[in-house]
């Protein structure tokens, strides 16, 4: 598969998962009487996340995701030297989708930023008020367990045709939890585009989105590569034998 394929395949997976999600966020779960809800957002993001595996997987591996592509890298089932094109695909497709969502937003009188634009915050902006600490704690045990979850259900050895399944349902899971705490982020590309639009503390707490989410992505990975993954017999020896 060509490396320019993959690119473009992460491009249009990034924006289905940011336009879909941050859509679905700002389009629909304030609508009165029948808005979606927290419930239907994470459940937005888990469908996009899901359709795109079954869409691009086979092209790129549907990582649409910076974090996910550190602890790829980190658990040994993605090369170092590819890595920053993979990051810039990604941030296209989620500043391109967050600029259609703006303009499709803007079509409604009264809108306005002020209200966040699905963007992630802590403190004043957490939607329930919870502090950076807390922020940070989230986004970085819930980073690591979805790389867990995605090397676990991407493992040779386990059920072939499923893991878009187990690891879409594992990205509502986490919307289930986080929403309330930092509108969920876990994925540092999907929190770049809607802060671009927002500006101000978007902007100035987007590195908490960087930080933790490639944090908690790579420690996830080394910890599955390290106790979890199948090795060669020859490279378990040397292992033991340097041990």
């Amino acid at each position: 598969m060509s490396t320019i394929k993959q690119l473009v395949a992460e491009v249009f997976g990034t924006f289905w998962l940011v336009f879909g999600g941050c859509g679905s966020a700002v389009l629909a779960a304030g609508f009165p009487k029948l808005g979606i809800g927290f419930a239907g957002v994470a459940l937005a993001f888990g469908l996009t996340l899901l359709t795109m595996a079954y869409a691009v997987g086979h092209i790129s591996g549907c990582h649409l995701n910076p974090a996910v592509t550190f602890g790829l890298a980190c658990g040994g089932r993605f090369p170092w030297r590819r890595l920053p094109g993979y990051v810039i695909a990604q941030l296209a497709g989620a500043i391109l989708a967050s600029a259609v969502l703006f303009v499709i937003a803007s079509g409604k009188a009264g809108f306005g930023l002020a209200d966040g634009f699905a963007a992630n915050g802590y403190g004043d902006h957490s939607p329930g008020g919870y502090s950076l600490a807390a922020a940070l704690v989230a986004e970085g045990v819930l980073s690591f367990m979805f790389i867990f979850i995605i090397l676990g259900a991407t493992d040779a050895r386990a059920p072939r045709g499923f893991a878009p399944i187990a690891i879409g349902l594992a990205l509502t899971l986490i919307h289930l939890i986080s929403i309330p705490v930092t509108n969920t982020s876990v994925n540092p590309a999907r929190s770049t585009g809607p802060a671009i639009f927002v500006g101000g503390w978007a902007l100035a707490q987007l590195w908490a989105f960087w930080l933790m989410p490639i944090v908690g992505g790579c420690l996830g990975g080394l910890v599955y590569w390290l106790l979890l993954e199948e090795r060669p017999q020859a490279v378990r020896k040397a292992m033991s034998d340097n041990a």
